[in-house]
């Protein structure tokens, strides 16, 4: 059994259910989709009181089952006006599980700023928030455990969040107390803000009852063991993390450089060094006394994050990762990793999505307003956007509304959303999931970056990006990371044991597709509700236009191409 919270944050009334078996299973991006859905939410304002703010956990969350307690948080995103789930590390839905929640939801506005505190005695406080407003998250984080101890888990909303700037996301505590994990895309961090929510903690307490917890315990062994046991977890994720995809983007050239102006940094192959990504920069930080291999969540084999240091061996952030690299990095003209880290340390201080930030000051630059590579005027920008001044609000509004102001031709994005580091003219299959995905340009909607694309049709392209898709809605919705698809997806018969182990259920292995489908079924619902039609799947016309050096390639496929890949899908029935 867990409980599910609904929290009226106008009256700060709280109604709360028990949830077992499937329901507790069927959680994260499928219950966003579906309580949005049929609650009829399509049309709301998304910064309104009328928009919800849904956190929710997987079936495993407070215990040590490995990349099991990714937090999903959902609503109606203000930055697209389509649904959003976003989803992060850290401790938690670790401390959520511990406590016998399965999620929560958040309606209306508070009428104060607030700190909600769930408390290991199964209580819910609503305390004042003063104290902490304005400040960075380091700051306000450290001041959350000064006044409630260091053993909790927080959820923040930072100071762009404060002024619903759209470049905000929520930041969560890692293993290590730092808010440097982040639910970032779509403005999720806004509206939390427009909720007037700093802050959430949660106590941690202890690993959760389950049906048969001998079977359980049992289930965390086996899957560790089979990841241990994987090659691309241990030979990548473990031993690179994600910056590594760097090297390999840069090589087939689409890296985004230079607001995608070019698909590769630097000519390997011609004996220049690439500096910015997982081969260079992991030499470099372990012989700095860094950590190349670092868990976000407690009980992680796959350990993919990292600690990245100076020169003298002082933490700078943690993590830089690929995404982090590509945006707010080389396609800002970076070249050296040390910039970028200062510039992560001070984005994660903000509570701001590199991907989103990073792709508007791109197009600020290609505005005119600093050349490429300009560290220093990027570092003055965060702050204005920091502050909140009358041009750092404008500039907090994301990439679209940016370059729509601008004047700017090259805007990356799709549905309003930046679109993530792989560029859809080189790495296609996971452009056509960007442009189809009711989520906005959301590579991990279904990333497949590996895929020579060039051989293939669109009917195969699309068959093989829906493919992937329904697999990592399905794991989004079991609060599992998916850096662990390739044990996950492959060991279903296991999965659902261990499912119907903890919970009391009788699943099959099909569970998983249907899990999957119905989420993406819900997904595009509400989109069509809301009024998206095939037009905003249509990648911005450079990508057309333009051919991408090294390769000259240009994008082949259009949204009127890409809108109906849902169309099979069947009505949820669950």
């Amino acid at each position: 059994m867990r409980i599910y919270h609904e929290i009226n944050l106008a009256d700060r009334s709280i109604s709360s259910r028990e949830l077992h078996g499937k329901d507790i299973i069927f959680a994260g991006r499928y219950l966003i989709a579906k309580t949005f859905v049929e609650r009829g939410l399509a049309r709301v304002d998304p910064l309104s009181p009328e928009n919800l703010l849904i956190f929710s956990a997987g079936p495993f969350a407070g215990t040590t089952f490995s990349n099991a307690n990714r937090t999903s948080v959902g609503c109606k995103s203000p930055l697209t006006g389509g649904i959003k789930e976003a989803n992060g590390g850290g401790t938690f839905s670790y401390a959520l599980g511990q406590l016998r929640i399965a999620g929560f939801t958040l309606a209306g506005a508070s009428p104060d700023w607030v700190v909600i505190h769930f408390r290991k005695d199964g209580g819910i406080a609503f305390d004042d928030a003063t104290p902490y407003l304005g400040k960075g998250n380091y700051a306000a984080a450290e001041m959350l455990y000064e006044r409630y101890g260091r053993k909790v888990a927080i959820a923040l909303c930072g100071p762009v969040g404060e002024y619903q700037g759209l470049l905000a996301g929520i930041a969560f505590s890692d293993k290590d107390l730092r808010p440097s994990r982040l639910a970032a895309r779509g403005g999720v961090g806004a509206v939390m803000g427009s909720k007037r929510v700093k802050a959430i903690v949660v106590d941690l307490d202890k690993t959760p009852p389950f049906g048969d917890p001998r079977k359980v315990t049992d289930s965390i062994k086996r899957y560790t063991k089979m990841l241990r046991e994987d090659s691309i977890v241990m030979n990548f994720y473990n031993k690179v993390g994600t910056m590594g995809m760097a090297d390999y983007q840069n090589y087939i050239g689409g890296l985004p450089v230079r607001n995608f102006s070019a698909g590769q940094l630097a000519d390997v192959s011609a004996g220049e060094v690439f500096k910015m990504g997982g081969d260079y920069i992991g030499e470099l930080n372990t012989s700095r006394g860094g950590e190349q291999t670092h868990p976000c969540m407690p009980g992680c084999a796959i350990q993919c994050s990292n600690v990245y240091v100076d020169a003298n061996g002082k933490e700078v952030v943690s993590p830089v990762e690929y995404e982090t690299l590509g945006l707010l990095g080389t396609n800002c003209g970076i070249t050296d990793p040390d910039d970028l880290a200062q510039l992560n340390y001070i984005a994660n201080d903000l509570g701001v999505d590199t991907i989103e930030t990073g792709a508007t000051l791109a197009v600020l630059m290609e505005a005119g307003l600093a050349q490429f590579g300009d560290v220093r005027w990027m570092v003055d920008a965060l702050a204005e956007i920091g502050r909140g001044t009358e041009l750092g609000r404008l500039w907090a509004q994301g990439t679209a509304r940016v370059g729509e102001h601008y004047k700017v031709r090259r805007v990356p994005v799709i549905k309003k959303q930046a679109i993530s580091a792989y560029d859809p003219r080189v790495v296609e299959a996971t452009g056509i999931t960007m442009m189809a995905t009711a989520q906005g340009a959301d590579h991990t909607a279904g990333n497949l970056p590996r895929l020579k694309t060039r051989e293939m049709d669109l009917e195969t392209l699309l068959d093989l990006s829906l493919k992937q898709q329904i697999k990592v809605a399905a794991n989004d919705s079991l609060g599992l990371c998916i850096f662990g698809q390739t044990v996950t997806n492959v060991n279903l018969e296991f999965l659902a044991e261990a499912l119907n182990a903890a919970h009391g259920t009788d699943l099959t292995p099909a569970f998983f597709e249907e899990l999957g489908r119905m989420t993406l079924y819900y997904e595009r619902e509400f989109n069509r509700q809301a009024g998206f039609t095939a037009a905003d799947d249509e990648l911005p016309a450079f990508f057309y236009e333009e051919p991408l050096p090294p390769t000259n390639q240009t994008a082949r496929f259009h949204g009127e191409q890409v809108h109906p890949m849902y169309d099979a899908l069947e009505p949820a029935t669950a």
